[in-house]
């Protein structure tokens, strides 16, 4: 049987934008957002990244996509998106593989509407549609300025100002996602041919970057949609100390010894991780017997007075053999940034410094000191018995190209 492909294109150049492929929105690289939305359709059998960039394939790869090298020219500023989907038919057909369904989504929508994208597929693969695409329904007036200066409707009439219901609803493209028949696609060399539907997906969807005040935008919308709720697939635990494990203030006698208040219930997630294996270190730039000690009693790995905090987190996993991509890391403040910046799940406290918020990929309810890492560790025990789950049952996987 023919597979339903998923290509993603993603050029290294990006001017309006440097790097703009790996720009995180709600704690997730704009790449691995496409790639995580493929992958939520179960129609979908393989989700490949199109790059010819090395560091987009890598972390390409980190979200679970196969990559076809793209090859230079066809990767400049003027380069359509058809050519890249072009090349990987031929790539994926030197394979042996039968590509029935195409489906183009673009790494620069980060709100895919996953549940739109398949029920497009399967509207071309029952042959109810040639080529599909993702829009939203507008009742907006749309003018032309002419060279004179002056303006003229392109969609209604100058002189008659309609009611809302009264008028016919246009459908507005927003660049998500493209899903055709692979074979009319390569006979017409573009994205629409044959005959042309419509999925309709919600408005707040619709959002493509393509300036920094987009990206801002994105960002603010995802803050709002980064629920802490969610299970939290991961194979290790790092968290900040202060802030974290406290609620950020210290009781200081004469002698200058530090008391902090700590969380009995953040002592038993801790627990509760340990015994289901799953590795935790406590990374803190001040260097205090608190820290230590808090350490020794939960018996888990400490890292302190460190000064980068990213480079001693690169260093720890690679010592526990965890790729950053499958780590949990949780912060509060501004010293935290850095590790949030490069890990698969940076998470914040309910009390975090905004730009930690922002950075974040989940937001938690509680705050620092008051059993916050408790609130993370559930989430992640939650991720483990999904993952369990899942493997009791057969599930389409990405798969990449021999």
């Amino acid at each position: 049987m023919s597979e339903a492909i998923a290509i993603i294109p993603a050029r290294g150049g990006s001017k309006g934008i440097p790097r703009k492929n790996l720009q995180r929105v709600g704690g997730v690289p704009l790449i691995g957002r496409a790639i995580l939305s493929a992958r939520a359709v179960p129609g979908i059998d393989r989700v490949l990244v199109s790059t010819d960039d090395e560091e987009i394939a890598a972390v390409a790869r980190g979200w679970g996509a196969g990559i076809v090298a793209r090859p230079a020219e066809i990767a400049g500023d003027t380069a359509s998106s058809e050519s890249a989907l072009l090349h990987a038919l031929e790539i994926l057909d030197g394979d042996g593989i039968d590509v029935g369904v195409l489906a183009f989504l673009q790494a620069t929508s980060p709100f895919i509407d996953s549940a739109a994208l398949a029920r497009a597929i399967d509207s071309v693969r029952r042959g109810d549609a040639d080529s599909v695409f993702a829009a939203i329904e507008t009742y907006g007036f749309l003018w032309r300025a002419r060279d004179d200066g002056s303006a003229t409707g392109i969609n209604h009439d100058d002189a008659f100002r309609p009611r809302r219901q009264d008028r016919e609803p246009h459908f507005l493209e927003t660049g998500a996602f493209y899903v055709m028949d692979a074979a009319g696609f390569r006979s017409a060399g573009h994205r629409f041919f044959g005959r042309v539907g419509i999925a309709e997906v919600p408005e707040r969807t619709a959002i493509e970057i393509d300036s920094p005040e987009q990206l801002e935008i994105a960002r603010a919308q995802a803050h709002r949609s980064n629920a802490s709720d969610r299970a939290l697939e991961v194979d290790a635990v790092v968290t900040d100390f202060d802030g974290v494990h406290t609620d950020d203030t210290a009781l200081v006698d004469a002698d200058g010894n530090e008391q902090v208040r700590v969380s009995r219930s953040d002592g038993m997630g801790i627990a509760m991780l340990r015994r289901e294996g799953i590795p935790v270190l406590i990374l803190s730039t001040e260097q205090n017997p608190v820290v230590t000690a808090r350490a020794r009693k939960l018996r888990v790995d400490v890292r302190q007075g460190v000064d980068e905090k990213a480079a001693a987190l690169r260093e720890w996993a690679d010592q526990a053999g965890v790729t950053l991509e499958r780590i949990a890391y949780l912060g509060n403040d501004v010293n935290d940034l850095a590790c949030l910046e490069i890990v698969g799940w940076p998470v914040a406290t309910a009390d975090a410094h905004p730009l930690v918020i922002a950075a974040a990929r989940v937001v938690l309810r509680r705050a620092g000191g008051d059993g916050v890492v408790r609130e993370l560790a559930d989430a992640v025990l939650r991720g483990r018995r999904s993952s369990a789950g899942e493997a009791s049952s057969p599930s389409p996987t990405a798969r990449s190209p021999r």
